[in-house]
């Protein structure tokens, strides 16, 4: 089952031809890494873009913009510290 009683999610869905459906982890995040590789041969690193959350704690900021210029290759990460 892939939600609980109370409706929260439980385990990952994919999408396979329209539905979804329950995944492992493991397929779930091949299928992740698959789609951001194929972005970014297709097009240029700079057109990806990441939004970080200023309540989030600095280490998970941390790791988002490392992220970002080190796996994804850009420097277009911002967060909503200015308001």
């Amino acid at each position: 089952m892939a939600a609980s009683n109370t409706g929260r999610l439980t385990q990952p869905l994919v999408r396979e031809n329209g539905i979804h459906r329950p995944a492992t982890w493991e397929e779930a995040l091949e299928r992740v890494t698959a789609a951001f590789r194929a972005s970014l041969a297709r097009s240029d690193p700079r057109d990806f873009g990441m939004f970080s959350c200023s309540k989030t704690t600095n280490e998970l900021n941390y790791i988002a913009q490392k992220f970002v210029r080190s796996v994804m290759g850009t420097n277009n990460i911002d967060s909503c510290n200015r308001t």
